[in-house]
């Protein structure tokens, strides 16, 4: 070789080793952070980033073990929606809702758990998806930490053994649930039991080996099939083979001088970015009582466009922001009225007085963030879970989201929620909560960005939520000391002291001070934040 060849290819290989190096030899930040629901999906995403990975591989484990740890919410058997921003600026989003099997036939009678309500899950295709387009370790190695929880065992939390408890009746009366959620003594567990579930294990285990085919197909799609079928179910083994995770169409709006980047159906992101632009246009506002009543009329006139958001002219008025603005004037200028916009074809989940579903949100040292919700709503989904596998079915069928045509993906309150500044992530937050979700995640975008609040208070302060005729307000202990004083007899308000009610937020903000990350999980929830900090990984 001439050395003017061989110098031209030592050139090109360090080129390359420098370029591949690149991204991890100059982080953007000083830390990585977690917020999830659960304290051990919180760890699980810890691990990831102290083994080297990034956001994108922290939200995977977090996922997965979610799964595991608190059934009631969320699970293998559900759905899932996502958005995320790249180390380079790019937001995208993945739809892994349920979808309608297709041979479906649409039915006037109504179920609310059970085999019928049975659609196709897509919770381990969104992880993937995640995993395989942005993440950076292996397989084997984001699964681990659910595969331990689910084989080793894990200590039930007080929240999720309540939720557990509250559903016996139902588990009772399906033999494959009964087998693996209640004890010897055919009972639900109780807080501070420790839970094993080795079937689960298994099903975790062929995902971790074959991927995406190691659930879609073999053994555990031949078990779901066999048991849906033969009780009444429509799911197929070429319903599942042909399923996928989509990317989601990524919406955008205003609000303070800042971009809201939400997802298209089958999220509600639509809904969040018309409630918060109303509010961007209602400037001035000085007291919490303004604040709660101005907020609360936003949501009701945003929540009864609810139904047109897949009409393509519908969508964009929603999304204009000069429509919010002639929404604002109508509110300044007339009063205040609280009516429900419910009727008899108004989805269950609409009204339904439980919240569901759970949400974690990761960012890493190099400006990876994702905000990620899944679920199988409502509480412990359809109450169904095969015998052998161990994990529960979301409720997709039946009537409790909508009425749906084969091939469908279900739509709900979901909606994972960026916020950017000339580029810049500023804020990622979702919720749990049904119906409470979107109010949630706007309402905390609102305290955050424009009360001033720091992010633990905004997740702290307590929530409104127009329903029927009056507009709730979060009145538990916890908030109790700095509520808003709306007077019932001047104003139609209901104090609502039920905890959780108003959905649970887990966000992560961009630290105004420092190039750093910090993160709020709910106080009204079980979960926490975890951190990885660069300086102690030597």
């Amino acid at each position: 070789m001439k050395p003017r060849t061989s110098f031209f290819y030592l050139m090109c290989f360090s080129s390359i080793l420098f370029l591949g190096c690149t991204p991890k030899s100059i982080p953007n930040y000083t830390n990585n952070v977690i917020s999830a629901a659960h304290p051990l999906a919180s760890k699980a995403g810890q691990q990831m980033y102290t083994q080297g990975g990034n956001a994108f591989d922290a939200a995977v484990a977090a996922g997965f073990t979610l799964a595991v740890v608190e059934p009631s919410m969320s699970g293998i058997g559900g759905r899932l929606q996502a958005i995320y921003q790249t180390k380079t600026g790019e937001i995208k989003g993945v739809d892994a809702s349920t979808e309608v099997p297709m041979n479906y036939t649409p039915s006037a009678e109504k179920h609310s758990f059970g085999y019928p309500t049975i659609g196709i899950p897509g919770v381990v295709a969104g992880l993937l998806k995640l995993h395989q387009d942005q993440g950076s370790l292996s397989l084997n190695q984001v699964l681990a930490p659910a595969i331990k929880a689910a084989e080793e065992g894990y200590v039930i939390l007080p929240g999720e053994a309540l939720r557990q408890q509250k559903a016996v009746e139902k588990v009772k009366s399906i033999s494959g649930t009964a087998h693996h959620f209640l004890t010897a003594k055919g009972e639900a567990p109780k807080a501070g039991d420790s839970i094993v579930q080795k079937d689960l294990a298994e099903v975790l285990k062929a995902i971790a080996k074959k991927g995406k085919k190691g659930f879609y197909e073999g053994y555990v799609a031949q078990k779901m099939v066999d048991d849906i079928q033969a009780n009444g179910g429509m799911l197929t083994l070429e319903d599942l083979k042909n399923y996928k995770a989509l990317s989601s169409r990524v919406l955008h709006g205003k609000f303070n001088g800042h971009d809201i980047h939400s997802l298209y159906l089958p999220s509600y992101g639509a809904i969040t970015i018309q409630i918060l632009q109303i509010l961007d246009h209602l400037k001035g506002i000085q007291s919490e009582e303004q604040w709660a009543k101005e907020v609360g009329e936003a949501t009701k006139i945003a929540y009864t466009y609810r139904k047109k958001q897949d009409n393509q002219d519908s969508l964009a008025l929603i999304l204009s922001y000069e429509h919010a603005a002639k929404l604002a004037q109508k509110i300044r200028e007339e009063a205040y009225t609280f009516t429900a916009d419910f009727d008899q074809n108004t989805p269950v989940s609409w009204t339904v007085k439980q919240g569901h579903t759970t949400h974690l949100t990761t960012a890493d040292q190099w400006g990876n963030a994702v905000s990620l919700t899944q679920t199988v709503g409502p509480n412990m989904g359809s109450k169904v879970a095969t015998k052998g596998l161990g994990f529960l079915y979301a409720v997709t069928l039946g009537g409790y989201l909508g009425d749906y045509k084969p091939g469908d993906r279900a739509n709900s309150h979901i909606t994972p929620t960026l916020v950017t500044k000339d580029g810049a992530l500023v804020l990622a937050l979702g919720a749990a909560g049904g119906s409470r979700i979107v109010t949630a995640v706007t309402q905390v975008i609102s305290r955050f960005l424009g009360q001033k609040h720091s992010l633990d208070n905004a997740v702290f302060l307590p929530r409104v939520y127009p329903f029927q005729d009056s507009l709730w307000v979060e009145d538990h202990a916890t908030v109790k000391t700095v509520n808003a004083a709306l007077n019932p007899a001047e104003y139609p308000v209901k104090y609502i002291e039920e905890v959780a009610r108003f959905g649970r937020i887990h966000a992560i903000a961009k630290d105004p001070e420092t190039a750093s990350w910090i993160g709020a999980a709910d106080p009204d929830w079980e979960g926490t934040t975890e951190y990885f900090s660069l300086e102690k990984k030597d």
